[in-house]
């Protein structure tokens, strides 16, 4: 006898529709799977036959072919035992599933048939979804997560024998609900602010900026100055998750494992600041089974690098595609996979190995230290991140200053409104960011007055820009003219925007402009 059932499967971090065949006919005693299958896939042959037994069912010894359709696409994970399971009572007559046709059976089993909880149900059950499946079975675990996608009825599944139960009489199914998912913590509140940050007008200035056009930013400055502080607020004043950006970071964290227990969604941006110790694969992802790095848990949030010369050289190169294209992609034995990379880069360094220079009183590094030192971020690299702002020490007067500083929530409120702006500006098109911008939408939309078109020829020719260099200080003067409301990008906007490429000529040895040189020129 044949039956079938609906399962999914995982491709990177996507889900995929999966047929699960069973036949049970006369022949020796024998239990095949295939279907392209990894080894933890062929091993539920024995955790169904267990849970089966234990669960009362003892079944006749006959010819027993499991198949996963499509076969060739190679299936990996636990997430097949249930569905084989319920495939093999259908076929062995003692269940019938014709009233369930439109379901989809997820879930690994325990050799006492309970049912256990699986990794990336989000993005399982918007492919079941998306394939038509009406109703999902899930592990008990596991049914909050589901019950983050809408329009698909959720069934929670503690026991194989509970399902069996359960489907024999499908008209009296009551699917979870909604209204009982917990929301306690869904809130989008951080726990630091940008209040507790005592003076740093420049950097708290640049980090608005940085955050409006999604600009990569690097602090620069001695130990103690605040760099690390002022990163870890950046979240705080973007702008709230919408429920597409929700669902793709929950996805990410839901292969990996990581969404909080009791959540459907992750409901803040991200921010993650991985050791210096971590390894490009760590990085990037990867593994025998692809899984998310680093930069796609950082993606639609920050991803933080303190003490960014530690880090090793190979591990900082990778950075840069993922930086231009916002995708990594793996390619292994049995085939590509695609992770998100849609971060903002923020990186904290001191200038040299003691962190005092230039200040010659308290440096104590040669200057073929600080050259070394240095020199461990590379060119292209730092041709990639539109804003270098200096930290300077915070004055004791600051410390203890009793008038309130300026809030997250007011900065956010900035950004947001420039946030509006882009989006008007880009509507119809595949960007949502200034940092976005290609060369032909620069040519569009960051035309300079004949006045500061020659002043931006002379930057260029000076700071021997190159042209990515170019286009990214006109990337940031049209974020800084978006803040301030204006049409036009004008002489101050360009000028706020060539100085924070000017830090990085004073560190990386080239002659540059400061903002008030710009502005006499």
């Amino acid at each position: 006898m044949f039956s079938s059932v609906n399962s999914g499967g995982l491709h990177g971090i996507d889900g995929y529709r999966i047929q699960v065949e069973a036949d049970v006919s006369d022949g020796l005693p024998v239990f095949h799977m295939v279907g392209y299958l990894a080894s933890e896939v062929k091993e539920a042959e024995q955790r169904v036959k267990t849970a089966l037994r234990n669960s009362g069912f003892h079944l006749e010894a006959r010819k027993v072919t499991i198949n996963l359709s499509p076969a060739n696409i190679r299936k990996q994970g636990t997430a097949y035992d249930l569905p084989v399971a319920v495939a093999i009572l259908a076929a062995y007559g003692e269940l019938d599933i014709s009233g369930v046709r439109d379901g989809a059976f997820m879930g690994e089993l325990g050799l006492d048939g309970r049912c256990k909880p699986i990794r990336g149900i989000l993005p399982l059950v918007l492919a079941m979804k998306q394939a038509g499946i009406r109703r999902c079975f899930l592990p008990a675990a596991n049914v909050c997560e589901g019950l983050a996608v809408e329009g698909i009825e959720i069934m929670k599944v503690d026991h194989l024998s509970q399902l069996v139960q359960m489907l024999s009489d499908p008209q009296k199914m009551i699917g979870e609900s909604r209204r009982d998912m917990q929301r306690g913590s869904s809130t989008t509140g951080y726990n630091v602010d940008f209040s507790e940050i005592h003076g740093q007008r420049m950097p708290r200035r640049a980090t608005e900026v940085a955050v409006a056009g999604q600009h990569n930013i690097l602090y620069i400055g001695p130990p103690g100055s605040g760099k690390s502080m002022i990163a870890r607020r950046i979240p705080t004043i973007m702008p709230s998750l919408s429920r597409e950006e929700q669902l793709e970071i929950s996805k990410v964290y839901s292969v990996c494992g990581m969404l909080p227990a009791g959540n459907a969604l992750i409901h803040t941006r991200p921010f993650r600041a991985p050791h210096h110790t971590i390894s490009p694969q760590a990085l990037t992802g990867g593994g025998r089974i692809p899984r998310p790095g680093e930069i796609s848990l950082a993606s639609r949030g920050v991803l933080f690098l303190d003490e960014l010369p530690e880090f090793q050289k190979c591990t900082l190169e990778i950075l840069r595609q993922p930086m231009e294209e916002h995708q990594i992609t793996i390619s292994r034995l049995y085939g590509s996979v695609e992770f998100p990379a849609q971060f903002m880069l923020a990186a904290a360094m001191n200038p040299c190995p003691c962190g005092y220079y230039p200040d010659y009183d308290r440096c104590s590094c040669s200057e073929w230290q600080i050259r070394h030192y240095l020199g461990k971020i590379s060119r292209p690299l730092l041709d990639r991140i539109d804003v270098c702002v200096e930290s300077e020490p915070v004055a004791y007067e600051d410390l203890k200053r009793t008038d309130q500083n300026e809030s997250s929530s007011q900065i956010r409120c900035r950004v947001e409104r420039a946030r509006e702006i882009q989006r008007a500006r880009f509507l119809g098109r595949q960007i949502f960011f200034n940092a976005q911008m290609s060369a032909q939408d620069i040519r569009l939309f960051c035309v300079l007055s004949p006045e500061d078109d020659l002043l931006m020829q002379q930057i260029f020719r000076q700071m021997r820009l190159s042209a990515r260099g170019c286009h990214r200080i006109l990337r940031v003067a049209r974020t800084i003219a978006d803040l301030d409301g204006s049409d036009q990008i004008g002489r101050a906007h360009l000028c706020e925007a060539v100085s924070y490429r000017s830090l990085e000529e004073k560190y990386w040895g080239r002659s540059g402009y400061s903002e008030n040189e710009c502005r006499r020129v």
